[in-house]
């Protein structure tokens, strides 16, 4: 008979990771279940040859140094877990075409002095808006740390514009600043690491992601992020936690309105409490008895209110030729046809017929020299995807249209970067969102959750956390949550909706 814990992880994802390391930490009895052999989720990697691949990882931020720890630096050291972290050498490369038809090719520095300046020499006369609005994000950065921790009446009164700016659409804010649009263009490269446009994205949530990068820079793990997740696994086991790989949950079970365990394909698994970390929809639509499902997420169903987030469309790349060789210079190039984001999110849902998609592409051996063995290089493109054209390609149609894709790419980033990786390929994988969805089991692949846009931004979520989890005994966690998609929220929400579980057990008397 398997023996009762006090709670259940499932899914050893990053915010499922972190929340059992923050329930053992607590000490309490806990269980961490994975339906792989592997832990980690996306944040894994992969074998091709003589390649090892990042599948998902772009950048972390808010890691900081030993200088000044960021938030996701501060978590990792809370839980004793040792990363070897290699810094990425600058934001990024814009290239594309400005909003007034210009062209636009500029790489943009660390540090917020060096950011503005490079802001002016691409657009000159933005300094004075530019820095107005770095001071602004310095505000919502400090009030979103302290979401959750203060009163509301103490959050309004120490960081005032946060409130005033923090569901406003990320467009409205810069145009209330009066920062120019080619300004707008540039700072706005990365909407897509978000996947809703700058119209509808809410300024709290972009401007954290962007403040974050260019004042603390940004991290990557020296081996791919399956080093991250092996590390948060050996720490959670010396805390006295218990792994149980190849284990796939199946149904929540209940006695009365209160969950009593998990059924799962190792045996039914009694418990206090479980952390999901499955997509909600999956949880309420076919894991647990519907009268007991919320019914602000049945009106949410029914009402379509929600909209998934991005579908990743993937090409891992292994080159027999070193990134000096071929004049990779910079870690991440944020290749686009268009500043424009409403314009290009829109192009994410049109067939490939269009070939306008914009795409990032990215070099592990700038950031990591340990990446890829010597005279060689690594790494990936990556864009979002609507799922309606591949929902119903055959099998010949699928692979046809997925090498489609990857010689695309390849293309587009010869033309507009002069980079021309194709006779160079030593090994090569292609993901589409079917891939993630079968590997992860996301609805459609939606790999970051729910858009994080209008009325569902994240410092909405953030103020509904106690009343989003009515279920007695479960919640779920991971990228649908409260912080939204990235590791890094995901690794904030799986240790904010721990720390929820263990209060409401406390309060419950522990151990029912």
């Amino acid at each position: 008979m398997i023996q009762k814990y006090d709670i259940v992880v499932v899914g050893a994802g990053n915010a499922g990771m972190v929340a059992a390391l923050e329930c053992a930490k607590a000490g309490k009895k806990t269980l961490l279940i994975e339906q792989h052999n592997l832990p980690g989720g996306c944040a894994t990697s992969f074998v091709r040859g003589r390649f090892e691949f990042e599948p998902a990882l772009h950048e972390l931020v808010d890691v900081g140094n030993t200088n000044t720890w960021g938030e996701i630096g501060d978590l990792m050291r809370s839980y004793h877990v040792d990363v070897d972290w290699r810094q990425v050498p600058e934001c990024f490369r814009a290239v594309g075409t400005f909003s007034d038809g210009s062209p636009l090719d500029a790489t943009m520095p660390v540090g917020t002095d060096d950011f503005i300046d490079a802001m002016e020499e691409a657009v000159p006369g933005c300094r004075e808006s530019v820095t107005k609005c770095f001071d602004l994000m310095a505000e919502v950065a400090n009030g979103t740390r302290m979401l959750g921790k203060l009163k509301p009446q103490e959050l309004m009164q120490q960081f005032p514009n946060f409130a005033a700016v923090a569901a406003a659409p990320t467009e409205d804010v810069w145009n209330a600043l009066g920062v120019p649009q080619n300004a707008q263009d540039l700072m706005g490269a990365y909407w897509g690491y978000l996947g809703v446009s700058l119209d509808k994205l809410a300024f709290s949530h972009y401007s954290n992601m962007l403040y974050h990068l260019i004042k603390k820079r940004s991290y990557i793990p020296a081996h791919t992020s399956h080093e991250i997740s092996c590390a948060m696994i050996e720490r959670f086991r010396e805390m006295g936690g218990e792994v149980w790989f190849n284990c796939r949950a199946e149904e929540f079970l209940f006695n009365g309105d209160r969950l009593c365990g998990v059924k799962t394909t190792a045996g039914v698994i009694p418990c206090d409490y479980v952390l999901a970390n499955i997509n909600p929809d999956i949880i309420y639509g076919k894991m647990m008895p519907k009268e007991l499902v919320p019914e602000r997420e049945k009106k949410l169903s029914a009402a379509r209110d929600r909209k998934y987030s991005a579908r990743c469309f993937t090409v891992y790349f292994g080159l027999n030729k070193s990134a000096e060789e071929l004049g990779i210079k910079e870690y991440c190039i944020d290749v686009n046809n268009t500043s424009d984001s409403r314009t290009e999110y829109a192009k994410v849902f049109e067939p490939f017929e269009d070939k306008t998609k914009s795409v990032v592409f990215l070099c592990g051996n700038l950031a990591s020299s340990e990446a890829s063995p010597k005279g060689t290089a690594v790494g990936f493109f990556t864009t979002m995807h609507g799922p309606e054209e591949w929902s119903n390609v055959t099998p010949e149609e699928y692979m046809k249209l997925k090498n489609r894709y990857a010689k695309y790419y390849i293309e587009k980033t010869k033309e507009l970067c002069g980079i021309d990786i194709g006779p160079y390929i030593e090994e090569v994988c292609v993901a589409t969102p079917w891939t993630f969805a079968r590997y992860i089991g996301t609805p459609e692949g939606a790999v970051y959750g729910y858009e994080t846009r209008d009325w569902d931004a994240m410092s909405a979520r953030m103020a509904m956390v106690d009343t989003d989890y009515p279920i007695k005994g479960l919640c779920p966690i991971g990228a649908a949550g409260p912080r939204g998609d990235g590791y890094s929220s995901a690794y904030v929400t799986g240790r904010m909706i721990a720390k929820l579980a263990l209060k409401r057990l406390a309060e419950e008397g522990g151990a029912q």
